[in-house]
């Protein structure tokens, strides 16, 4: 079985579109494991039956930890386009935050600050590392920005834990983001 393909459609209900397979978020954005294995192998799609097995073999060995599994329910951590609000764990972000995005949308960004645009929260990295590597799905030489996640909480606004690399946010406004310039050493130079 093709674990990267599963994991893409159990993505794209769990994320985008539950009722094409009959599945209802609960508010916190879970469905029961039996309902989503149900549809999964109604659908006839894959050689062989899927299982929780699977389920919890995708989990474990995704770097991006996009699922979790609670108890007899799954669910997917960030992402969603539903229109229903997924209610998610509140926390303090680290001081520094990174987004990833293209240079098309920097102008815009730069004017109004990060939106959501069609997912519910924005997306926010712990490291430039991960910030570039998200931003390279768009642009071949992304714009990196810094969040000064740190004022914007003391400022009232809620963070949100999306996994251990993500932490999610309704808005970033343009007064907490800067453009991340890596610090570059001097060059040697000989005399």
């Amino acid at each position: 079985m093709n674990l990267v393909e599963l994991s893409k459609e159990i993505s794209y209900a769990l994320r985008h579109a539950p009722w094409e397979y009959e599945l209802e978020l609960d508010e916190l954005g879970f469905v029961p494991i039996v309902q989503l294995l149900h549809a999964l192998n109604e659908s006839g799609a894959y050689e062989c039956e899927v299982t929780q097995a699977d389920l919890e073999q995708i989990i474990a060995t995704s770097e991006k930890k996009r699922h979790e599994i609670v108890a007899d329910k799954i669910r997917a951590l960030y992402g969603h386009t539903v229109p229903q609000i997924i209610k998610k764990e509140p926390g303090i972000p680290p001081a520094v935050l990174y987004h990833g995005t293209t240079h098309r949308a920097l102008p815009q960004i730069l004017q109004d600050g990060l939106k959501p645009m069609q997912r519910q929260y924005v997306h926010l990295s712990i490291d430039v590392e991960t910030a570039t590597r998200v931003g390279k799905r768009r642009d071949p030489e992304p714009i990196i920005l810094k969040i000064d996640a740190e004022s914007a909480h003391k400022a009232g606004l809620q963070f949100y834990i999306g996994n251990d690399k993500v932490w999610l946010c309704k808005e970033i406004p343009k007064d907490c983001l800067s453009i991340f310039t890596p610090k570059t050493l001097p060059c040697n130079t000989a005399v």
